[in-house]
């Protein structure tokens, strides 16, 4: 039985996570979210336990794909859930120097792999930040995040 972990802040989830989990679940038997709270992102805009409960709504269709919160180093929570490898999504080609980073520490420190699942041409402009700052401002991300991350948002920014 082969195992995935995707960590991430998912803040909020958004439709190029989707298809990331998506492309992994037809790859792996398992495979983890792995939600985590990036405190270089700053205040986050839901708890990890609502991106949690979202997350499992999100997936609920996929009986292979598991979501947890960590705390530790993703190695550990990988070593932790019996993962095999470790995914990760890429927009762009500014994405690839910063993952192949921290792919190589996670390598090093734990002999964990990691593979990179290109997100397609309709995904590889949306990115979490961007989300909450239209959202801020009232704009509609309905077409970029999945239905219960926008109830949730529409509740967040509503007037």
């Amino acid at each position: 039985m082969t195992a995935a972990i995707f960590p991430g802040s998912f803040d909020p989830l958004h439709n190029g996570h989707v298809e990331v989990v998506e492309r992994a679940h037809k790859l792996f038997d398992r495979v983890i979210v792995a939600v985590l709270r990036n405190t270089q992102k700053g205040d986050p805009l839901f708890p990890n336990e609502l991106r949690e409960t979202l997350i499992k709504e999100c997936f609920a269709h996929l009986p292979n794909v598991e979501v947890v919160t960590m705390q530790t180093l993703v190695v550990e929570v990988a070593k932790q859930v019996g993962a095999d490898v470790i995914i990760r999504g890429l927009r762009a080609v500014s994405d690839f120097e910063n993952e192949l980073q921290m792919a190589q520490m996670n390598q090093q420190l734990s002999g964990i792999e990691t593979l990179f699942i290109p997100t397609g041409s309709t995904h590889s402009f949306i990115s979490s930040r961007l989300i909450r700052e239209i959202a801020s401002f009232g704009g509609n991300v309905g077409p970029f995040v999945p239905d219960p991350v926008l109830r949730e948002m529409k509740e967040r920014f509503r007037d």
